[in-house]
């Protein structure tokens, strides 16, 4: 019989997902990765995720009796299925006695792998279907706390989470939420402050747990916290969740009403969550408050994942990893102190760290942001996630940026590669120049970085990606992302470079010295890049509007492809005004076309008024300007005299007679702000300037950017 089933592999059935997941696999091979809050699941776990369970629907939940069966008796197929046939479940499907299997397996580990000395498994109740941590959480309010109610847990600003009783968050929305913060001076939980803050809110419960915080949590203080104003206490250890099963970081079991976390951060499984109660009528409130208050039917395949995930967590392996990514996170800590840069809440004990970036500070007093030192270090091949560190006053500009050691400590970093990841990060956004610059209503911050000191850090983490372990080897595919200085030329004498882009004749015209303008479609001219330190003699070739070759010496070819991107990636420092910007985009690629060599002509344009590395001593002189006042009477507007019998002050301005104002400038410029302006612009002309270069033209004239918008429109030589 002739089925419908779609055979073949990912490459077969649709090619560029397929590329598009070998080029994530290639990111996290050549990338190091200190976001706190990710981690490599084991090949075995993501088996489970592909398997044929991720095919169907189980809403509701096994029988509640099989949370006290051990994992024989759960894995007793033949008993298992009898009862099932006789009995049925609780669930609204049915197919799915293996579901059922599944769901209770993971429960089973789970609770294994929770239990204390104080707390067995068997008063452990686990729910395994939040899919993630942000629904686990609703999913416990929901549970616990009726709306307006008071809720409590730490400042979003000083490391708590979105889900703590944010205002951007429905927690904040829906309850009043009330927040403690660490103490300005020492950077910590200041028990003292929170107990007076419970005592004077009466909360219906306390969350406690973080998402930035970097210090072990003292759970005693807060049941004792809890137990003084009647409060329940709510631990969400999704960060931590893998140091507390390996003894890493204290256990809120046995202290705790109600345990979150997730189970793709440093338990290092797939993505989905947990929820543990110690009491049979929370559990059932809760239980009811996933499904079918919070969510539909659960992705069994992720809790398949997740009972994988808890037979890994239980393994001494997995003991001696989180011991090293705690020793990963203090070394990394310590040494980026000695380089001079400031951490924030003095240091750590867990597996994550807080950099103050404001500790780099620029000529003009700015100080790096969160942001521009996240996007340079993930440029250079180190990715971490922007973050807010006591002192900032909003989420939107950070003045930190988070940092864990998971991922890199999976892939077999120890203290003396973690040292020389951080004398890496520190070499960088040491080398960075912070800048402000005006925006609309505020400053913007803003940092550009050497260049030399970019290219090298980017080349010491491949070094160190190549020789670290990861579930993946890269394939001859020949990936364009990732090129380093000392990359192999593909000809012995001359490359080509392929540039293209919206703006890259605008682009061009910056970065070289010749006059790009000039050059027609179809023709070449011999160019030179100037580089901080060298100068690099090139011939240009314009193909259209929007596509250019470069030709260069075949031995510099990496270098100039790295300056090129770089300028167009609008991070690298090149011109001592720090706030000079080339237009971009500019995509920069290796051509396997037949190079164009042109020599004995020059390689500067005089005229142009700027390209980087100019030498404005040995430019030509522009012509002497002269100004001629206009000897012609000043002339007026139609309603000038309106503007006379109003009171109008009036001045000479570009030959006519303007009022400027009526009262004063602050009084008018407040009552257009508030109310409404009329102006007389009767006097005003256009001036129009068309061509394929009146952009370029525009651009040296008016002060904003004239370049075209970056969405490719009609040829600029139409």
């Amino acid at each position: 019989m002739k089925d419908y089933l779609f055979r073949g592999t990912l490459d077969a059935i649709d090619p560029a997902v397929h590329e598009l997941t070998q080029l994530e696999a290639e990111r996290q091979y050549r990338k190091l990765i200190l976001i706190p809050s990710e981690s490599q699941a084991p090949l075995a776990v993501r088996d489970a995720l592909a398997s044929a369970f991720q095919n169907i629907y189980a809403e509701g939940y096994p029988r509640e009796e099989t949370r006290w069966m051990s994992e024989a008796e759960i894995t007793d197929y033949p008993a298992r299925l009898v009862h099932f046939r006789r009995y049925a479940d609780r669930r609204y499907y049915k197919g799915v006695e293996y579901a059922n299997v599944a769901e209770e397996l993971a429960r089973r580990r789970c609770a294994d792998l929770f239990a204390t000395e104080d707390v067995s498994a068997d008063d452990i109740y686990v729910n395994v279907q939040p899919l993630s941590g942000a629904p686990a959480n609703n999913a416990v309010y929901h549970a616990l706390v009726q709306p307006g109610e008071t809720i409590m847990g730490m400042d979003l600003l000083h490391g708590g989470h979105l889900t703590h009783g944010s205002p951007a968050n429905r927690s904040g929305k829906f309850y009043n939420a009330i927040h403690y913060a660490v103490d300005p001076k020492s950077e910590r939980i200041d028990y003292d402050a929170v107990a007076e803050l419970a005592l004077k809110h009466r909360p219906r419960f306390i969350i406690a747990g973080y998402s930035s915080y970097p210090w072990t949590v003292d759970w005693k203080r807060f049941r004792e916290i809890a137990d003084s104003v009647g409060a329940l206490l709510f631990a969400d250890i999704a960060h931590v969740a893998g140091l507390v099963v390996a003894g890493e970081y204290p256990t809120p079991v046995g202290y705790a009403d109600v345990v979150t976390f997730t189970t793709h951060k440093s338990l290092c499984g797939p993505r989905g969550a947990c929820i543990l109660t110690f009491n049979e009528k929370l559990s059932r409130d809760i239980d009811r408050a996933v499904f079918p208050g919070e969510q539909g039917g659960p992705h069994v395949n992720s809790y398949l994942g997740m009972a994988v995930a808890f037979r890994v967590a239980a393994t001494e392996q997995f003991s001696h990893m989180q011991q090293q990514v705690v020793k990963n996170a203090s070394v990394l800590a310590n040494r980026l102190q000695e380089r001079g840069l400031r951490i924030a809440y003095g240091g750590t004990n867990t597996h994550l760290l807080n950099l103050a970036t404001n500790s780099v500070v620029g000529a003009d007093g700015t100080g790096l942001s969160g942001d521009m030192a996240s996007r340079i270090l993930d440029i250079a091949g180190i990715v971490v996630n922007r973050n807010t560190i006591p002192g900032d006053v909003s989420a939107v500009d950070p003045s930190g940026i988070r940092m864990g050691t998971p991922w890199i400590t999976q892939r077999g970093f120890k203290e003396a590669e973690t040292n020389q990841l951080a004398n890496i990060i520190a070499d960088i956004l040491l080398a960075t120049k912070p800048h402000s610059r005006v925006g609309i209503g505020t400053k913007i911050r803003r940092a550009k970085v050497n260049f030399e000191t970019l290219e090298q850090g980017k080349m010491r983490v491949r070094d160190l990606a190549l020789a670290a372990g990861i579930d993946f080897k890269p394939t001859d595919h020949g990936y364009p992302h990732f090129y380093y200085l000392d990359d192999q030329p593909n000809r012995a004498d001359w490359a080509v470079l392929s540039l293209s882009g919206d703006r890259v004749r605008f682009f061009l015209d910056l970065a070289l010295s010749s006059d790009v303008e000039a050059l027609q479609f179809g023709q070449s001219q011999p160019t030179t890049v100037k580089l901080p330190n060298e100068s690099i003699r090139c011939t240009l070739t314009a193909i259209s509007a929007y596509d250019y070759r470069l030709t260069v010496p075949a031995q510099k070819m990496a270098l100039v492809a790295a300056w090129l991107r770089d300028l167009s990636d609008g991070y690298v420092d090149f011109d001592p005004d720090v706030e000079k910007k080339l237009p971009g985009l500019t995509e920069v690629e290796i051509s396997n076309e037949e190079p164009v060599v042109l020599t004995g002509e020059a390689t500067t344009a005089r005229c142009k008024p700027y390209y980087i590395g100019i030498d404005y001593l040995s430019c030509e002189g522009m012509p002497e300007f002269h100004w001629q006042e206009n000897e012609a009477p000043l002339r007026r507007t139609p309603i000038f005299d309106t503007h006379r019998k109003l009171g109008a002050k009036i001045i000479p301005f570009a030959g006519w007679e303007m009022p400027v104002w009526y009262t004063s400038v602050v009084d008018e410029h407040l009552a257009v702000r508030q109310a409404v302006g009329l102006f007389d612009v009767a006097h005003m002309g256009v001036y129009q300037a068309e061509g394929p270069d009146a952009a370029a033209f525009l651009d040296s004239v008016v002060g904003n950017d004239a370049t075209p918008h970056p969405h490719r429109g009609p040829p600029l030589d139409a």
